[in-house]
């Protein structure tokens, strides 16, 4: 049926699901044809959405929502298709809905989040330079939050995204993402892996792995400041497109400042109504005496 109306369009309604510019409809409506191919909605539902959304002023799949024709979740997992990323439903995997960007694309924190991917893809990571450090003056900012979904958002562009938790004594990312954490980081950098890493690849979200921290060491800040690291980050710059490091809270440790160093950029994380103007002030002149800072993202939640 849809290969009959490309081609001979008896319904002018097609080019407004296109979102041709001179229609005056978004792109983002274009979604409305992968609702119907994949039978969520029918061939008489079309006109009705399409009447209602240009009356209201609304996108395809708000417009069907509205209608009740389609759930939300319908049109998280339409988008997710059109913007070429994975997406997970609700109850199919151990991810954490902490993970926002794996469950709901259509989501406003995933829009910033897609709109910081890129700025950082136009300014700051690039073939040569493509390792950055997610960094924070303080715990509770955020900085395990931002790195997990944002290397989401990486892997659903197509980028082959590698999320490294170096939070060594207090990591988060196995639990947020439901895999092991056995080995890791850890483990290769007190030798009990012959310095190799494995990189766990996420189910359900294509192009994108996790190499857990691995057991808590006694010695974080000093497995981090060896050459062992430094070989790593250097091997690993070089199989992947992107990779994000989540690190250790600057005001107990050393760490994030060699991981950065090691990265080259940091992306400074503060937290409204908690990060201390201050400490935050002091903490990016800290990390600009190792690295490039490439932004701040202020977390609101």
């Amino acid at each position: 049926m849809y290969e009959r109306w490309e081609n001979s369009r008896p319904h002018a309604l097609w080019d407004i699901m296109d979102g041709r510019p001179d229609m005056g409809v978004r792109s983002e409506d274009a979604l409305g044809k992968l609702l119907y191919n994949s039978g969520k909605i029918k061939e008489s539902d079309v006109q009705t959405i399409l009447q209602y959304a240009l009356k209201k002023g609304l996108r395809f799949g708000e417009a069907a929502v509205k209608l009740r024709l389609i759930e939300q979740s319908d049109v998280d997992r339409a988008l997710a298709a059109q913007i070429g990323g994975s997406y997970v439903a609700d109850g199919q995997s151990d991810i954490s809905r902490e993970v926002i960007a794996a469950y709901s694309p259509s989501a406003p924190k995933v829009e910033a989040l897609r709109s910081l991917r890129a700025r950082l893809m136009l300014g700051s990571l690039g073939l040569t330079a493509n390792a950055m450090a997610i960094v924070s003056s303080s715990s509770g900012d955020g900085r395990s939050f931002i790195a997990a979904n944002l290397a989401v958002v990486f892997s659903q562009l197509g980028e082959r995204t590698l999320l490294i938790d170096a939070h060594l004594q207090s990591s988060r990312l196995h639990e947020m993402f439901g895999i092991q954490n056995s080995e890791g980081l850890s483990s290769a950098l007190a030798g009990r892996t012959a310095g190799h890493l494995k990189a766990v690849s996420i189910p359900r979200l294509r192009n994108l792995w996790l190499v857990p921290a691995g057991a808590s060491p006694p010695n974080a800040d000093e497995l981090l400041a060896q050459d062992t690291f430094a070989t790593i980050c250097t091997a690993l710059k070089s199989q992947f497109d992107v990779v994000l490091f989540d690190t250790p809270p600057g005001d107990s440790s050393a760490g994030a400042d060699s991981i950065a160093g090691r990265c080259g950029k940091g992306l400074i994380v503060v937290r409204q109504n908690r990060t201390g103007f201050a400490a935050a002030k002091a903490f990016v002149e800290r990390i600009k005496s190792h690295a490039e800072v490439v932004g701040c993202v202020l977390n609101e939640y």
